[in-house]
């Protein structure tokens, strides 16, 4: 939506990976390279990364750092960095808009060297090893989560922590390495759901379930809402990030809209978890940018709700299980609900007549 410079593989990684790895897509600015070198440091597979450094803004002033300490900083993080010059793909955005968050996912999404990917918040950090859990569930023939999630109607969702005392949570280091850590940690009262002040956006995730689960279960996420942003694990082609949503508030729950119209179902992985990395928000940004989203979020959803319903109903399966996700939460908004109560019910199930452009 906004003018800027980008630069595809600004860095490209030493090391290949199979098509059917996970790469953790991820978006950082020069303030978070040091929390970028630790992510790299723990996760062993691949990354794509959008790196965002800021140009002077049209009126010449600006007090982010200057654009060749920047880079230098970048390249001096790359260069001592073994683990992110082998496994990170680095891409580079100049722009002096701070903050088009989804803009720079769906650049690292869409330049992912891999069929699967993280959507990851670069301050979380990678806890347990899921990456070699999920490779063994897509390599399971017979799972039907893993044939979901080949075929891109499941996300795998690790459930997200972080530390009451946000002093606790600036070393990642001291983190949990496993559950049975991590559940003491909250029996004591130390950890807790990642902003559970906000239940809508992590609530689905159905902690007191991940709390009780078995060793090894998947269960299904079943209470969807429309604030829901976990982070997942999922087809890389499944969806996309609106970037309208530019700043701070529902930004990545847009994407994640749009990833459950697409057809995708949330599946939580009971044995993994992320933990969040304390640091400190700008909060007056915040506030303004949360108002600015919450203006634009109505029309969002309306307008997707209508364009993944038409794109159904083109393609002759408006009343399947790939549509439902999409019309039952479509039928919810005030202002498109009866249309879509309609236009399903015109519809029969699979019927080649609902393909016609004049379903809409």
């Amino acid at each position: 939506m906004h003018p800027m410079k980008i630069f595809p593989y600004f860095y490209k990684a030493s090391e290949s990976f199979d098509d059917d790895d996970i790469t953790i897509t991820t978006l950082v600015t020069p303030n978070r390279f040091e929390v970028l070198r630790k992510l790299a440091l723990r996760y062993e597979g691949p990354l794509s990364v959008t790196v965002h450094i800021p140009l002077p803004t049209f009126s010449g002033k600006s007090t982010s750092p200057t654009l060749h300490g920047s880079l230098r900083a970048l390249h001096a993080l790359v260069a001592n960095s073994q683990d992110l010059s082998a496994r990170a793909d680095i891409h580079l955005v100049l722009s002096p808009f701070p903050r088009a968050f989804n803009a720079w996912r769906n650049l690292a999404r869409l330049l992912a060297p891999t069929a699967y990917m993280l959507l990851l918040d670069v301050d979380f950090a990678v806890c347990t090893d899921w990456r070699a859990s999920v490779r063994a569930l897509l390599r399971d023939g017979e799972n039907g989560v893993a044939r979901r999630l080949r075929e891109g109607s499941a996300a795998l969702v690790l459930p997200a922590f972080e530390y009451v005392k946000q002093t606790e949570g600036k070393d990642q280091d001291a983190f949990p390495r496993d559950k049975r850590a991590l559940l003491d940690l909250v029996r004591a009262n130390r950890v807790a759901p990642f902003h559970a002040s906000f239940a809508a956006g992590h609530s689905s995730t159905d902690y007191r379930r991940f709390y009780a689960a078995k060793p090894g279960e998947i269960y299904k996420a079943i209470q969807y809402q429309p604030a829901y942003e976990p982070y997942v694990v999922v087809r890389k082609d499944a969806g996309r990030c609106d970037e309208r949503f530019t700043g701070y508030g529902g930004n990545k729950a847009a994407c994640l809209f749009e990833m459950y119209l697409s057809g995708v179902s949330f599946y939580v992985l009971s044995d993994h978890f992320l933990i969040h990395q304390s640091h400190t928000y700008e909060e007056e940004a915040r506030r303004s940018e949360r108002k600015y989203n919450r203006r634009i979020h109505s029309d969002f959803k309306e307008e997707t709700c209508l364009r993944y319903l038409k794109r159904y109903s083109d393609q002759g399966i408006l009343n399947t299980p790939r549509a439902r996700n999409a019309q039952e939460e479509c039928k919810k908004i005030k202002g498109i609900g009866k249309i879509v109560v309609q236009v399903t019910d015109l519809c029969p199930r699979r019927s080649i007549e609902c393909s016609s452009h004049n379903s809409f």
